[in-house]
């Protein structure tokens, strides 16, 4: 399941703490699983847990505390609609609602053909430039309307079909 390769970069990141606090690279483990498997599963916690000297449990805490962290597998494009307050105030609940229209599903859920996962997140500390999502928790996409968001949904296809 996590393959030898997966924990030499697990290896990398913990070198850069002390010794005795393995643990502090937690985090960056969790996002080198999802980075591979797409979501970080009760079994690769345990994983984690084993190669930094943790309880599972603790490493369970971070999964479940952190949004990012995606507890169950998603679509190859989880888009994260901001719903703060800031962007609530420039369009961010009808972004939200636009995308749930236009992908046919309710936040939370994902496509029947597994390409989006839509999502309500929280602040994504660009509120200047609301409504704001993020796509794949890397790629921020500021001021969002309508049209943007439709054509957002065209380019990902386009680029599924290409491959």
């Amino acid at each position: 399941m996590i393959s030898q390769a997966t924990k030499a970069r697990f290896d990398r990141e913990v070198a850069k703490y002390p010794a005795d606090q393995k643990q502090s690279a937690v985090m960056a483990c969790l996002a080198i699983v999802q980075q591979e498997l797409g979501w970080v599963s009760p079994e690769s916690e345990r994983v984690v847990a084993e190669h930094l000297g943790m309880a599972p449990i603790a490493v369970h805490e971070v999964t479940t505390f952190y949004n990012m962290y995606n507890q169950h597998p998603v679509g190859k494009y989880k888009l994260n609609v901001c719903t703060n307050l800031p962007c609530q105030l420039r369009g961010g609940a009808q972004a939200l609602a636009h995308l749930e229209d236009r992908l046919g599903i309710h936040a939370g859920q994902t496509t029947a053909d597994g390409l989006f996962t839509l999502q309500p997140s929280e602040c994504q500390g660009a509120c200047a430039d609301a409504p704001v999502l993020l796509v794949n928790d890397r790629h921020m996409c500021s001021f969002m309307s309508p049209e943007k968001l439709d054509q957002l949904i065209a380019d990902l296809k386009q680029a599924e079909d290409a491959k």
